[in-house]
């Protein structure tokens, strides 16, 4: 039984790991209640088996308990002897007995449950002060406007923003960016420069300091979270995956998702070739974090995830910047099929893969120098876009 506990306890640990390890994508999915469910059934298993644990213990102790007494008897049984026929004295038996028998058994005690009141202590103090911490951003607040569809337009309007880890320094002053309904706008720019800060403020992970991030014209923060997060979808440099099967990884975009619509988006998201190769196809296990599979497998299954998610907005946050060049080619056909009549904002590492978006803006320092579509920049040889372009054909050649 406390083998079956413990196990329980350590599934149930690898649930919270992964939640925590993945907060994004379980945000960006709104599957906070499925992480608690799936976290109460194995916690339900270990605190079942910890009471028929406790029963047992307590049988086996009033049993062991029995055993002492009984001893205890026959101690004084035999000190009673030694009393009438050897003539010790009553009171120097009894002492003798209770003195070592008692003795013995609370000094034993003492030490292991000092330490275990101690650990408890400092355990319970680390988890009230999590638990009683109130965020900034709750995913559980259902107060907010719920739009029940969106046109997918959005803006960040003259926004400032320092992220809380890194107050001292500035990422966004008075930023703005329009992204049309319906529309591609790609980000692009050196390292550093507030690309995929745009994606965590759509996303709602923070909020600015000043100026707005709006949808369809209305405050993100008069929204509620988790209805307006449902119509988004994100795609990150580092698919998240969980501990699971190919089938329960997809599965994660939509609830209760059928067969058909897990089936047709890996072909969307051209998956279903090596998914099919498979030993057991769908049932694979993916190894914890999907270290079973290659990073363009897991980028294809990430797409396939947002696709059977079928979100208005879609986040590509360097999608493919990662991967080989074999490989990018068969995501970049995935994502078009992806990206197809959705409002999308792609942060782009690799010039090649945004050649046909609506709008490429070039951000620098947190700021737009440079906005236009790719046959625009170019025009301009010394502008932003074009000495990009130049300095990544010649980090190629160099390579």
């Amino acid at each position: 039984m406390s083998t079956r506990g413990q196990c329980a306890y350590a599934e149930a640990g690898i649930i919270v790991e992964q939640t925590v390890g993945s907060i994004r994508t379980v945000a960006s999915f709104t599957g906070e209640k499925r992480a608690i469910d799936k976290y109460n059934q194995k916690i339900k298993i270990a605190y079942n088996t910890m009471v028929q644990q406790g029963l047992a213990t307590g049988i086996g102790l009033g049993t062991l308990m029995l055993i002492i007494f009984c001893t205890y008897g026959l101690a004084i049984w035999y000190g009673s002897e030694m009393i009438i026929k050897n003539g010790y004295n009553g009171g120097q038996v009894i002492n003798v007995i209770f003195a070592i028998m008692t003795g013995g058994l609370s000094l034993g005690q003492t030490p292991p449950s000092l330490n275990a009141f101690a650990s408890g202590k400092a355990a319970a103090y680390k988890m009230l002060e999590t638990i009683k911490r109130t965020p900034k951003i709750d995913p559980y607040d259902t107060t907010g406007i719920v739009l029940e569809d969106i046109k997918g337009e959005v803006e960040l309007k003259d926004v400032d923003f320092r992220y809380p880890a890194r107050p001292d320094v500035q990422i966004f002053a008075g930023f703005t960016l329009h992204v049309p309904s319906g529309t591609t706008t790609a980000l692009v720019g050196q390292s550093g420069s507030g690309k995929s800060t745009v994606i965590g403020l759509v996303e709602r992970f923070y909020d600015p300091e000043a100026g707005q991030v709006l949808i369809d014209g209305v405050d993100l923060k008069k929204l509620q979270l988790k209805s307006i997060r449902e119509k988004i979808g994100l795609v990150s440099q580092e698919p998240n995956l969980f501990t699971t099967t190919i089938r329960e990884n997809i599965a994660y975009g939509k609830e209760n998702a059928t067969e058909e619509e897990i089936r047709r988006a890996i072909e969307l998201a051209n998956a279903a070739r090596f998914i099919d190769k498979l030993p057991q196809g769908l049932d694979t296990m993916v190894g914890e974090h999907g270290t079973s599979l290659s990073g363009g497998q897991k980028q294809r299954i990430a797409i396939a995830r947002a696709i059977l998610k079928n979100p208005r907005i879609l986040l590509l946050d360097e999608a493919t910047s990662a991967l080989d060049a074999e490989s990018e080619k068969i995501v970049q056909d995935a994502l078009v099929n992806l990206m197809s009549n959705r409002t999308t904002i792609v942060v782009a590492h690799r010039l090649t893969t945004i050649r046909n978006a609506d709008c490429i803006a070039v951000v620098h320092v947190g700021k737009i120098v440079e906005k236009g579509t790719h046959e625009e920049l170019t025009k301009d040889p010394e502008g932003a876009y074009s000495q990009l372009i130049r300095l990544q054909e010649r980090s190629s050649c160099e390579k």
